[in-house]
């Protein structure tokens, strides 16, 4: 069997070629633009449907062609998307995690809000804990839920009753 029909049968094989480059994670696309404006970088996680990151690319010499791929130009895109990735994943978390700092007589309590987005059933939970991490309620709540200063402190107010639906 030759080199190029084992690339062909493995998907996720290196390749180090001028418009194409991939390693046991990434692949890195050289792309023509659309519109035919220039050339673009797309990178994609292998698994994944849609590429992480697509970027403008520079042009060759000829300036109608694109600049090869090399070595260290693939792994500042991996840097990059990889970054890219990360932030996605930091959105998304702060997104579905929500914290608020109330104090009472009692001490400082932390609420926090975390919602489950399932396609079918989506919910979140209302928790809320003592200065020493010590839970003191946890209720589930609609995941439309609005956690914010004064939600916490009204529901921490009201001795942790299951806030309204509103």
């Amino acid at each position: 069997m030759s080199d190029a029909s084992e690339v062909e049968e493995d998907p996720f094989a290196p390749v180090q070629s001028p418009r194409l480059w991939r390693d046991e994670v990434w692949t890195a696309k050289v792309i023509r633009n659309e519109g035919d404006e220039g050339w673009a970088v797309s990178m994609t996680r292998h698994g994944e449907s849609e590429p992480a990151l697509v970027a403008p690319w520079t042009m060759g010499r000829d300036k109608k062609n694109p600049k090869p791929l090399d070595m260290a130009a693939f792994n500042t895109w991996v840097k990059t998307a990889s970054e890219v990735l990360r932030r996605h994943e930091q959105q998304l978390h702060a997104q579905l995690h929500k914290s608020a700092y109330v104090s009472t007589d009692h001490g400082r309590v932390l609420v926090t809000l975390d919602i489950v987005p399932d396609e079918f059933e989506p919910n979140a939970t209302l928790s809320a804990f003592d200065a020493d991490g010590g839970e003191l309620a946890r209720v589930r709540v609609s995941p439309a839920f609005k956690l914010n200063g004064a939600s916490a402190l009204a529901w921490v107010e009201s001795e942790f009753a299951r806030p309204s639906s509103r």
